[in-house]
């Protein structure tokens, strides 16, 4: 995939004129690579979109029209895939609520919708088995190992909290037992990226996790993590050959039970990441020592994944002048707020990194790419800074689909006591 260091365009529409129209800094996603990417996967049985990654409506509502079912990790995203035109009525359930804990309120609103649930711990059986006996459910299933492009993104193996420990399904489904709830289905995810040595190790442990629940089985879910390429030189995975080994796993079980088992997969990264860009201001040049720094409006408030995971995100000059052969040097690239971790060129452990990009000056736009996934949904209020604009663009239209945050939004909900002055 190649990467360009100056860029004029997003989809078709100037990035200048989408800073005058909604200011900087501002998510932009574009609408046709969510679909292509959601296309792309239409070779399994269900594409169940891991809203996680990017939960704005507009984009739940977009997978929804294109065929995607939803999960949901939280009562809050039960409701953003209701108010995106979800149904809790279907086979299989449009809107699964997947977790390893119910709070009260996630546990009322399963209850009070029907939602359909993916266990992932014992309590949770027992939980849900006592407000609803006799309904079917799903389990997580944490393999004993796991894989990700960072410790911080695994989630299986014994220092991962999620899913039911391997060893633990026999009495997983004793537990289901008691409360009549029949397990109809498996899901496995062990954290992002995705190699077919590795892919073959899951689909082992989902055969046999499957084995041992027995014939009420009837779906299997491969999970999310499917690698983007974020870094030049980086591809996606081979889909056939991805597909192929799944496929070959719930043949063999549909074989063993005598009936079909659909086979869904759960991405939420790999629909929506190349998708989104952030689109800042340059505020600042600095010469600090031998190092060059552009600094810019947007921060680690708006996109979290450099601070938290050393995470890498191609970034792109926009020339005013529309030269695109400016001379290019070594720089930092860092945001506005009081931390010296507020760096957007780092790598893993925090060590700052320099990007070769082009010379530019304070006031021209300078774009973060591939930051459609955990960017927006990740960010926070920290140094009160507002939460950024989204704008998803269709057919060539940029359409506002997040207003930013005001500052009367942001302190919404405070108060000061009324406590007497001493004296």
């Amino acid at each position: 995939m190649a990467f360009r260091t100056s860029r004029t365009e997003i989809a078709t529409v100037p990035v200048a004129e989408l800073a005058r129209l909604f200011g900087t800094p501002t998510f932009v996603y574009d609408a046709a690579k969510i679909v292509q990417r959601l296309d792309g996967l239409s070779v399994f049985d269900h594409v169940r979109y891991a809203q996680k990654a990017c939960s704005n409506l507009a984009i739940v509502d977009l997978v929804r029209r294109h065929g995607a079912l939803v999960d949901a990790v939280s009562a809050d995203e039960i409701r953003r895939a209701l108010a995106a035109g979800y149904s809790v009525e279907g086979t299989p359930p449009p809107i699964v609520y997947t977790a390893d804990i119910f709070d009260a309120d996630a546990l009322e609103l399963v209850v009070e919708k029907g939602v359909h649930v993916n266990c992932g711990s014992a309590d949770m059986i027992d939980q849900y088995g006592s407000r609803m006996p006799g309904r079917e459910i799903t389990l997580r299933i944490n393999p004993g190992f796991g894989h990700g492009h960072s410790q911080k993104t695994n989630t299986g193996g014994p220092q991962s909290k999620h899913g039911i420990w391997h060893e633990q399904l026999a009495d997983a489904l004793a537990r289901a037992e008691r409360h009549d709830l029949t397990v109809t289905g498996l899901h496995m995810h062990i954290g992002s990226g995705a190699d077919m040595e590795h892919l073959s190790q899951v689909c082992a442990a989902m055969e046999k996790a499957a084995l041992e629940a027995g014939d009420t089985i009837r779906s299997i879910s491969a999970g999310g993590g499917l690698p983007v390429p974020y870094r030049e030189g980086e591809s996606r995975v081979d889909l056939d050959a991805y597909y192929a080994l799944w496929d070959a796993t719930r043949k063999r079980l549909e074989d063993r039970f005598d009936h079909d088992v659909r086979l869904e997969i759960e991405p939420g990264r790999y629909v929506v990441a190349e998708s989104g860009y952030l689109v800042t201001e340059i505020r600042a040049v600095k010469q600090q020592g031998t190092n060059t720094f552009y600094l810019v409006d947007a921060g680690f408030n708006n996109l979290a994944r450099p601070i938290l995971y050393g995470a890498y995100h191609h970034v792109s000059i926009v020339p005013s002048d529309g030269r695109m052969d400016r001379p290019e040097q070594d720089v930092i690239l860092g945001g506005p707020l009081c931390e010296s971790g507020d760096i957007f060129t780092q790598e893993q452990g925090g060590f700052v990194a320099t990007r070769r990009l082009p010379s530019a000056s304070v006031g021209e736009l300078l774009v973060i790419e591939c930051a459609g996934a955990y960017g927006f949904v990740m960010g926070s209020n920290y140094n009160s800074k507002p939460l950024a604009a989204e704008v998803l663009i269709q057919n060539g239209r940029p359409h506002l689909i997040r207003r930013r945050q005001t500052f009367h939004a942001l302190v919404r909900g405070e108060s000061i006591p009324s406590i007497p002055e001493e004296g």
